[in-house]
């Protein structure tokens, strides 16, 4: 059965000895932070911190960090249950009795889904309560040392829209500023910016509930990329399996989960910004709105659940997984064309979108592109990668392959400038600002692609590697010192490069060809398409046609946010703890 709650899925983890627990003094500044990190690149267990430095209260982390942790914390059920429900729509229509009938097991399923209302001794969130400096005392981590400060990492920020009904559950970093502040880190692509943006046009503050803990569902379901006006609670039951028990706040405003761990209750206010400072990168200073919390609810025996950003692969990358599995069905019902989709958590989701789509007609696959883009949080996506042979697509260098030997540059790569990007992309130059590019490969082969590379010492190119067939990467001088290299590269030696249809310049091409992870976050996360990719071309009739080979500059540049490196003093203080963590 999926776990109701967080110490549901505490004992099952108890049970398959995937979590252990951590009585020494840590401190949430750092240090935690780092044992996560050592543990997780292991695939090691959850851990709960029983005896946390400035808290009163326990915190776990890694309770999702290895795929196992994900299907003990959600089972089998929720795919097979929306495996279900998509084969239906095809059975159910029209909704003969007969259908009905056969359906029956099904329909009594989806009666399951949605809320129940329990009463206040039903529901273990009033447990506690604190209005005096009401985040005093919670074990807010800081997990890198030039971090504006500490952060609340798996919020589940609720919100409704200023005229009612519906409702959005999203996970939004929020800074802490003091003992009844945080930031409010809204993206642009977010329901909660949206409710944020209605209220602020009426100039009203928006109430907001965020919760901590609860169903792992829960969790789940707040980042999922699902359609805007699907409501994640829904979801959240979904997953769960059974309503979802939420219970009437005595002080007023939203109804509060009742499983939940906290609850911090306040509002966020009109044009009121500050600033403040995720993924294998810092993020630069901008200003959001703030977060004002009025009170606290919390169980008796509450424990802080928490995450730890940095480089893949971390917790989002193995709850990314599971979701695109639940979710994939529903692709072909939402978006007709497109057969399967896949987005990577190694790049931080938002870069870098792949999809196998219908060709039944010339051409059918730009148009299928046209519809990816315009769907939700896919909106903004960069780079969206394009094929009509099935494919793995998690196997990257497979799909590079497959679009590679069928690409033909002339005609199946597309580059749009000045459109929205990712908040916590820099490579546009410009905050929510950017271009995408649209890469595709259908029909039959028109190239053998080449797995060595034998042409030679090229100009100005010191490291010179393979990532798979028809992909090399190349290093030289870095952005700084030439930012002009892509451009002489092409010019000095592009006929003796016209067999790779696609050469990368990255900082240190053998450390980034080793594996997909490597590949993915260096690559994708540090070039904007109209910016960094070059080629020789023309243009007919407005259409820019391109020659091979195309090159993406993808080294570091300036203004990008630093890479993140644990400070070194931590490093020593966990390298001298470690024994101590795990007696």
């Amino acid at each position: 059965m999926t776990p109701t709650n967080l110490r549901a899925f505490l004992d099952i983890l108890r049970r398959e000895n995937e979590v252990i627990e951590i009585s020494a003094a840590v401190d949430p500044n750092l240090e935690l932070a780092e044992i996560h990190r050592r543990v997780i690149d292991e695939q090691g267990p959850a851990l709960l911190f029983t005896n946390v430095k400035g808290s009163s209260f326990p915190v776990v982390s890694n309770l999702f960090g290895t795929t196992r942790r994900v299907d003990l914390a959600f089972g089998p059920k929720p795919e097979q249950f929306m495996k279900a429900v998509i084969n239906a729509t095809s059975t159910l229509l029209p909704p003969t009795p007969q259908a009905l009938w056969g359906e029956r097991a099904l329909i009594m399923d989806l009666l399951k889904v949605g809320t129940k209302k329990v009463q206040p001794n039903q529901a273990p969130i009033l447990g506690g309560f604190k209005r005096d400096n009401p985040l005093a005392g919670l074990p807010h981590l800081t997990s890198w040392q030039e971090d504006g400060g500490p952060f609340v990492t798996l919020p589940l920020v609720y919100t409704e829209h200023p005229d009612g009904g519906h409702h959005n559950l999203g996970m939004y970093r929020m800074q802490v500023y003091d003992d009844f502040t945080t930031g409010m880190h809204w993206q642009i692509h977010k329901g909660g910016g949206f409710h944020y943006h209605e209220a602020e046009k009426r100039q009203k503050p928006l109430p907001v509930t965020v919760f901590l803990g609860g169903p792992p569902a829960l969790i789940a379901s707040a980042i999922a990329p699902v359609p805007e006006h699907l409501p994640e609670l829904m979801l959240a039951s979904l997953i769960l399996g059974q309503k979802l028990p939420m219970v009437e706040n005595p002080h007023g405003g939203h109804r509060l989960v009742a499983e939940a761990e906290f609850a911090l209750c306040g509002v966020v206010p009109p044009h009121t910004r500050r600033a403040g400072a995720h993924f294998g990168h810092y993020s630069l200073v901008h200003d959001f709105p703030i977060f004002k919390v009025n009170h606290v609810w919390h169980r008796r025996d509450a424990i802080y659940p928490a995450t730890i950003v940095g480089k893949p692969r971390q917790e989002d990358y193995f709850l990314g997984e599971f979701l695109q599995r639940l979710l994939e069905p529903a692709f072909p019902v939402a978006m007709p064309g497109v057969q399967s989709l896949w987005t990577y958590a190694e790049t931080g989701f938002h870069p870098l979108a792949a999809a196998v789509i219908r060709e039944s007609y010339s051409r059918e696959a730009l148009g299928t592109a046209f519809r990816i883009l315009g769907e939700g949080q896919l909106s903004l996506t960069k780079f969206l990668i394009v094929t009509d042979k099935p494919t793995i697509l998690a196997n990257f260098s497979e799909l590079l392959e497959t679009v590679l030997e069928r690409f033909n540059p002339g005609c199946d790569l597309f580059i749009f400038n000045k459109t929205s990007q990712d908040t916590l992309d820099y490579t546009g130059g410009q905050l929510n600002h950017g271009s995408k590019a649209v890469l595709l490969g259908t029909g039959d082969p028109v190239r053998e692609l080449p797995r060595a590379y034998a042409a030679g010492e090229l100009p100005e190119i010191e490291d010179i590697a393979v990532y798979c067939g028809g992909c090399l990467l190349v290093s030289g001088a870095s952005y700084a010192a030439e930012p002009e290299l892509p451009q002489r590269l092409l010019a000095n030696a592009a006929s003796r490069l016209t067999e790779w249809p696609l050469v990368i310049l990255v900082d240190d091409a053998s450390g980034v060809a080793k594996d997909q992870t490597k590949f993915l976050w260096t690559v994708f996360t540090r070039f904007n398409p109209a910016s960094d990719m070059y080629a020789q071309s023309s243009v007919n009739r407005h259409h820019i046609a391109y020659e091979l080979p195309i090159v993406i500059d993808a080294r570091m540049k300036p203004g990008y946010p630093d890479e993140l490196f644990p400070r070194e003093d931590i490093v020593e203080l966990v390298d001298r703890r470690w024994e101590e963590y795990f007696v």
